[in-house]
């Protein structure tokens, strides 16, 4: 199999499941014309995350990692009324672009960006935060995810669901002498996984536009 055979099935699925959307789609029309690096999750994982936070029946939603708000949107519109999404971003232009785009989306409203190094931000977060996250999904730089996921175990709660992206890193995962500091960020996150009592956890290998990945799951059980 190749990438063009990948890309060509991934289209097919998006063409016949995910519906075309104008306010998406100038999403990500608007994040390529600011030169933002194309890393935002494929329409159809978007939409697995939207289904997640509605299967979830979720109130409250936390995002590490914004960049161009595309993943935002999708999760934003899942939430009912009175809900809310907190989303993390450490970079001043990707935030304020993202504020833009989610505007326009029409959930500006049920939407708050915070600015600044999520590890930063975090701890403030919980300080201030009266109720648990019911959906978590960490897409922020690959070094940083077991401390993003131990904040994430913080801030939820007995039935919240984690989601972490990118955690295959094209097959090099597996390679415990690979160079890649991202590869080990991730190899220590399932090191760290594993070990986690509180949680019950998989990972599914991807394909498509993106080439070759995958993402985790985490349920919270206590």
């Amino acid at each position: 199999m190749t990438d063009e055979v990948w890309t060509t099935v991934e289209r097919y699925i998006t063409d016949t499941l995910v519906r075309p959307d104008a306010a998406l789609d100038a999403a990500l029309a608007a994040s390529d014309a600011a030169g933002l690096p194309a890393i935002n999750v494929s329409p159809n994982q978007g939409k697995l995350l939207q289904m997640l936070a509605l299967m979830l029946g979720a109130k409250r939603i936390l995002e590490i990692g914004t960049l161009g708000g595309y993943s935002t949107i999708w999760m934003a519109r899942a939430l009912p009324p009175g809900g809310r999404l907190v989303t993390l971003e450490t970079d001043r232009k990707h935030a304020d672009l993202a504020r833009r785009n989610i505007d326009a989306a029409g959930v500006g409203a049920l939407v708050d960006i915070e600015l600044g190094p999520a590890l930063d931000t975090l701890p403030k977060l919980a300080a201030r935060s009266r109720e648990p996250f019911d959906l978590i999904f960490i897409d922020a730089d690959k070094t940083s995810t077991v401390p993003y996921f131990e904040w994430a175990l913080k801030l939820s709660r007995a039935g919240s669901l984690i989601v972490v992206d990118n955690v295959v890193r094209k097959g090099a995962v597996t390679d415990p002498q690979s160079s890649d500091k991202d590869v080990q960020g991730m190899r220590r996150f399932y090191d760290r996984l594993v070990n986690e009592p509180r949680v019950t956890a998989t990972a599914i290998q991807t394909v498509g536009t993106k080439g070759y990945d995958g993402f985790a799951i985490a349920l919270v059980k206590a």
